[in-house]
């Protein structure tokens, strides 16, 4: 009887463990540039979602890290949306100037 007490207990006390491992405290969102955009308790995006759909439409070639400690995110930044670099972004397209024949 009490190895199975014992069991149980150890079973629960596992089960709590990994349970709070799966909670994040702090999100910190890098930019492009490997900067802090975002660092906070609260997640940027929409979590409910895969991460490959939701980070790209506030920090373009971010990259959002999930950290279980809190230490260092007392500070909250908040730098989103991002704005694409000049690198990154596509060149404007130019219309070709056309010579207009000259009447006579």
């Amino acid at each position: 009887m009490p190895r199975i007490r014992w069991g149980i207990s150890l079973g629960i006390a596992c089960a709590g463990l990994l349970a709070q491992g799966a909670w994040a405290a702090c999100y910190v969102v890098y930019g492009p540039d490997r900067q802090i955009a975002y660092r906070a308790q609260v997640p940027p995006v929409d979590m409910s979602r895969q991460l490959h759909e939701t980070l790209p439409l506030v920090a373009p070639g971010g990259t959002m890290v999930f950290n279980p400690s809190s230490d260092g995110c007392e500070l909250t930044v908040n730098r989103l949306p991002l704005k694409t670099s000049a690198s990154t972004r596509a060149a404007p397209v130019r219309k070709a100037r056309t010579r207009r024949a000259r009447r006579s």
